[in-house]
């Protein structure tokens, strides 16, 4: 009696935190996302002088680079950069696992977050989407691949 009562107890447990964290998946904008949009503006100003030193340190060519697609279990992930005054100025999620419902609510929340990331932090460096893992592994492959080619561009210009 006492260890079904305890296996009840853990199986409540586990149920009730897969309910709460569905519910921050998808029905709660990330604090990081908030805090961030109103902390950029206020960095802007800051990090326009540390700017230059940053484009010097990833001294990308300007331009359209495509990187490789990536296979994850759930779809292929692929990227497209634009690089302007050797930044990366916008990013463009070519391909990415869509194919089932929850692939596709899971990325409609996740790659938002991870193209923010590649713009503040021009480079491949950005965290891992929780509860996108795979999806996030494969866009900062495909990232890299991409930021590579510029770089590679840049060198024998």
């Amino acid at each position: 009696m006492y260890r079904k009562t305890i296996g009840f107890l853990l199986a409540l447990a586990v149920a009730l935190a897969m309910v709460i964290d569905t519910y921050i998946l998808f029905f709660k904008k990330p604090a990081a996302v908030e805090s961030a949009a109103a902390s950029s503006n206020q960095r802007s100003a800051a990090s326009s002088s540390s700017s230059t030193t940053a484009t010097a340190k990833h001294a990308l060519k300007d331009g359209t680079y495509t990187g490789k697609s990536v296979d994850t279990p759930h779809g292929a992930v692929q990227l497209q950069i634009v690089v302007r005054s050797g930044r990366i100025s916008q990013v463009t999620t070519l391909a990415y696992p869509n194919e089932e419902r929850r692939s596709e609510q899971i990325n409609a929340q996740a790659l938002p977050i991870l193209k923010e990331e590649v713009l503040k932090s021009q480079s491949a460096s950005i965290q891992l989407v929780s509860g996108a893992t795979e999806t996030s592994t494969g866009f900062k492959d495909s990232l890299q691949n991409a930021i590579n080619q510029a770089k590679e561009s840049q060198a024998s210009a």
